[in-house]
């Protein structure tokens, strides 16, 4: 009996330990990064919840904000959602045409999402950046979100191993030392990863909570950094993210 015991205590731990926790990541991904003036001025946007490597889906319910600011001004989107599914679970889209030149940042939070694996809520402010006919002032502007990645480098019009980076905030102010989880959209799940310990990527800000990553691969990349809030839900802890999605691109 004592030595089936001592089976099934490391029949358990091996099991537990054989693999590696899968990120959480907010999607926001734009069907175009960069509008020119021959190009389509109407965009799709989709709104997931999910594990963007892997491509496990999870439900994301109607976002709390959804909205858009250009030119220093924000426009509430929330209505334009229309539901859809992605990766087999809810997710939202919306199309979004651009009339003038500019920088357009799309940001969503989300409700709070509980996660029992974890035993906290997970919260994502998540953003991306559009730009459009050759105007590209503004997209190093804070939106305001409680926790948010302010780029350092340009989030759009990058090549395949350029360094991308940004300063980690909260309440409008870096945070040092913030660890960020990276993460690839493997879109068609082709990429395969060598190891679990492959699939998400960390790095950590440094004193002045900048943080610099440089993509090997071309694509849509999320840029997630955690930290705990401030404030608790029904006694639980709430994880609180600020998520970026940019896109690399292949010199041809």
């Amino acid at each position: 009996m004592k030595k089936l015991f001592i089976l099934i205590i490391m029949s358990i731990f091996f099991s537990s330990s054989a693999g590696v926790a899968l990120a959480h990541f907010g999607m926001l991904i734009p069907s175009d990064s960069m509008v020119m003036q021959n190009d389509n001025r109407t965009i799709n946007v989709k709104l997931s919840f999910s594990h963007p490597f892997e491509g496990e889906g999870m439900e994301l319910v109607e976002p709390v904000v959804f909205g858009v600011m250009a030119n220093g001004k924000k426009a509430d989107l929330l209505k334009t959602l229309r539901k859809t599914k992605l990766m087999g679970h809810t997710a939202w889209e919306t199309s979004y045409t651009i009339k003038r030149p500019g920088v357009y940042m799309f940001y969503m939070e989300p409700k709070p999402y509980w996660e029992p694996a974890e035993d906290c809520y997970i919260v994502h402010y998540t953003k991306t950046v559009v730009t459009a006919f050759g105007d590209d002032e503004g997209w190093d502007q804070e939106i305001g979100l409680k926790t948010e990645i302010v780029p350092l480098s340009k989030p759009y019009g990058l090549y395949t191993g350029n360094v991308f980076q940004g300063i980690v905030k909260m309440d409008g102010k870096p945070v040092p030392f913030g660890e960020v989880e990276v993460e690839y959209y493997n879109k068609d799940r082709k990429a395969q990863a060598p190891t679990d310990y492959m699939v998400t990527q960390t790095i950590k800000a440094d004193a002045n909570g900048v943080f610099t990553y440089s993509a090997p691969k071309a694509g849509w990349w999320g840029f997630a950094a955690l930290n705990t809030s401030d404030k608790k839900i029904k006694g639980k802890n709430v994880e609180i993210g600020a998520v970026l999605w940019v896109r690399f691109h292949d010199w041809k």
